[in-house]
């Protein structure tokens, strides 16, 4: 029966590792940036977002993810119009508000991000800048082209492998185990995204693509092969506005795609109130159920936090999904109406 478990969870083990190269995020409404470079610096300040997510928990070798991304229109790298705001985080007079998206002029932005993932026996470091230009179309509405380009550093941790032969007591000869344990030291890869995004008062729309040049630039040791494919996201939203409940719901989705691995999908539902609250919930189809909520603590600082029920058969040796996100917001103008 154990075994019977255990070449269950390789299976789905190895089925998802062709699928899920790019971390999976469960809060990526709160900064869209995390999944499409065309959203870098979309508001007027400088944000820093500092996370980590825990997918499968109480199943060895699940993905674990920690992140930094930060980002900021290019006025807001000066000193001086930093100085105005950072490091206060609330005057007793200011009421803590949602932030606003300024899209009155044409804005040059600014990012970077720092990201640490493993699964099973992978492990990647990535470290990427990125750059984007947002476009006024109207008074209330935006058109966005970004790029993130940076280092992808992936290494295979032999003693976090489980060969098949083992777990069957088949004595089969792994060749590919073999290749890939003998092999020392990590490979790097050059790695490009981009992303078109389109925002403004009533909604956002974005596609984004990653991996675009899969390993065709990489150095090290070139013996591993991780086949890095391009991975494609669609993001889609509405605000509903209800000012005389000072709520605001907001619907939206996601649907991603890697060849060779089939469509997948998931449609969410935030419900914003008192313009400092939200509670959040999902559905990523075949995968799992999210629910989420958060608060911004100041004018300068916010956090969510959201648990994935898994939906699949994991769920009997799974503890589900824990993902924290804080961010800092510096620089902001708290005299902004509250838009998201």
């Amino acid at each position: 029966m154990r075994k019977s478990i255990l070449f269950s969870l390789l299976l789905i083990f190895t089925s998802t590792a062709k699928s899920q190269q790019v971390p999976q995020y469960s809060q990526y409404l709160q900064n869209q940036y995390m999944v499409n470079p065309g959203a870098t610096g979309a508001y007027d300040f400088m944000a820093i977002s500092l996370g980590g997510r825990m997918q499968w928990v109480g199943i060895e070798g699940a993905p674990k993810t920690s992140y930094v991304y930060f980002a900021a229109p290019s006025n807001k790298w000066r000193g001086s119009s930093m100085k105005r705001t950072f490091g206060k985080v609330r005057r007793n007079n200011i009421k803590v508000k949602h932030p606003t998206m300024r899209i009155n002029k044409l804005t040059h932005a600014f990012g970077g991000q720092l990201l640490g993932d493993q699964f099973g026996p992978f492990r990647e470091f990535k470290f990427m800048g990125s750059y984007a230009i947002h476009i006024p179309l109207s008074r209330e509405y935006a058109l966005s082209f970004g790029t993130s380009v940076g280092l992808s550093n992936r290494s295979f941790i032999s003693t976090n492998a489980q060969v098949l032969s083992v777990l069957t007591d088949t004595g089969i000869f792994d060749a590919t185990y073999d290749q890939q344990a003998g092999s020392q030291g990590s490979q790097n890869t050059l790695q490009v995204d981009a992303g078109v995004y389109f925002h403004g008062k009533l909604g956002f729309f974005g596609v984004a693509a990653n991996q675009l040049t899969k390993d065709l630039v990489k150095f090290g040791n070139r013996t591993f092969d991780f086949d890095p494919q391009m991975h494609f996201h669609v993001t889609g939203g509405y605000h509903f506005d209800l000012q005389r409940q000072r709520m605001k719901i907001s619907p939206s989705f996601l649907v991603k795609y890697v060849k060779p691995a089939p469509v997948s999908w998931e449609l969410s539902c935030q419900l914003q109130f008192n313009e400092r609250y939200w509670l959040a919930t999902s559905y990523r189809h075949k995968d799992a159920v999210v629910i989420g909520a958060g608060l911004y603590a100041s004018n300068s600082f916010k956090i969510g936090y959201s648990f994935d029920f898994s939906t699949t058969s994991l769920f009997r040796y799974s503890a589900g999904g824990h993902e924290l996100n804080l961010t800092f917001m510096l620089g902001r103008d708290v005299g902004f109406s509250p838009k998201f």
